[in-house]
């Protein structure tokens, strides 16, 4: 554990919380956050997750503008959800990414385990995406990404991102309850 991690870590609480309430002040907290955990990721040779930060730092900028656009516009920020067909292909492309970068960061990099941080920097890639247009299906994504980065924190000894996983699978769980119940009474989420 270092600063940096330490600062990164609570920045990251800061972050979701503000997204699971839907604040649109959530993006520039994502930002500070993304830019210290590339150098984190990249001390502990976790090269998908230091290009999964630049990855992130400009989807947070596109999200900002994307939320604030929204919530003119419908005096709240709106969510949805995508059709089936839609979620199949995020399914098959998060596979094919997943494959393609798993082989490169075996191949050609000295990362470690390259499959797990490939397979995890892709579904986070979907993720942020659907976060970002306000798809609720963005945090049965985000559930999936905490959980599998938990382990993979585990083994590297990043104990205190380890931590920070375990609070982003609590506020991924509160922010799927929230975010569904708010689409069940058929009303946007403010």
């Amino acid at each position: 554990m270092n600063t940096v991690e330490t600062i990164a870590f609570v920045l990251g609480v800061i972050n979701v919380t503000l997204v699971v309430r839907r604040s649109v002040w959530n993006f520039p907290f994502g930002m500070a956050m993304v830019s210290l955990y590339a150098i984190v990721f990249w001390r502990e040779r976790l090269y998908s997750d230091t290009l999964l930060q630049g990855f992130f730092f400009v989807v947070n900028a596109w999200g900002w503008r994307m939320w604030a656009v929204n919530r003119a516009a419908a005096g709240e920020v709106v969510v949805e959800t995508m059709p089936v067909r839609e979620a199949a292909a995020w399914l098959l492309g998060w596979a094919a990414i997943s494959l393609g970068w798993g082989v490169a960061m075996e191949r050609l990099t000295d990362a470690d385990y390259p499959w797990a941080d490939a397979a995890i920097a892709a579904a986070s890639i979907a993720a942020q995406v659907m976060m970002a247009r306000r798809l609720l299906e963005n945090w049965i994504v985000w559930i999936g990404v905490d959980i599998a980065s938990i382990w993979l924190y585990a083994a590297k000894g990043l104990w205190l991102t380890l931590v920070l996983y375990v609070i982003f699978l609590g506020l991924s769980a509160w922010g799927l309850h929230d975010w569904r119940a708010a689409l069940r009474r058929g009303r946007a989420v403010s």
